[in-house]
């Protein structure tokens, strides 16, 4: 699906366009943008900023400890500024953000993903279980793969998203994987919280 336009302006502005990624996820969010920024902070990286890689569109993403593969759908944003997600009529069907970085740049890269939809799993229906020290690998259209290694996971409540840490300026090449996940809201028809996990390029 293609991307809408936008402006391609990474460090700040383009968290504002950003933002409402976390609450859009069709099946397990709604349409509502969070709160500015919330309580969870992501661990200081304690090593040698890794040299980032040249930017090229990511093609899949493999999680090989929960055992999701997915090829990598590009996301834009909504006429409302909110932004595209996978169709939930494929929940299997992971997508990136394309106006934020990519992955493998310095910045952090946005992948999402239901955690559910049209009444099966999602592609990141155990994304909870990661835990730090995992690998996400990403592939890319170059040819080339960006290893990440997970270094934080987090739930927290969709009223206290913490933007900041997200989206925020990163010294070198960061992944964001969110997802759906707590009890589930059925008079909103969403889930109360989002799973945030920060990692860190190899």
């Amino acid at each position: 699906m293609p991307a809408r336009e936008a402006p391609r302006d990474r460090r700040g502005p383009w968290l504002l366009a950003a933002v409402a990624l976390a609450c859009v996820l069709t099946g397990c969010g709604d349409a509502a943008a969070p709160a500015a920024s919330g309580s969870a902070v992501p661990v200081p990286v304690d090593r040698p900023v890794t040299q980032p890689m040249p930017r090229a569109e990511p093609a899949a993403i493999d999680i090989p400890k929960i055992g999701a593969r997915s090829t990598l759908a590009p996301l834009g944003l909504n006429p409302d500024h909110t932004v595209e997600v996978p169709p939930v009529t494929q929940p299997m069907q992971a997508g990136w953000y394309t106006y934020g970085p990519a992955p493998g740049e310095v910045g952090p890269a946005v992948i999402l993903g239901h955690v559910d939809g049209n009444k099966q799993q999602g592609i990141f229906y155990r994304l909870k279980e990661l835990a730090p020290g995992d690998r996400v690998a990403v592939s890319r259209k170059d040819g080339s793969t960006a290893n990440f290694v997970v270094r934080q996971v987090d739930q927290v409540d969709k009223n206290q998203f913490p933007t900041d840490a997200v989206y925020g300026d990163t010294a070198g090449p960061e992944l964001r994987l969110i997802t759906c996940g707590g009890s589930f809201d059925r008079a909103a028809h969403s889930y109360r919280d989002n799973i945030i996990v920060y990692a860190s390029l190899e």
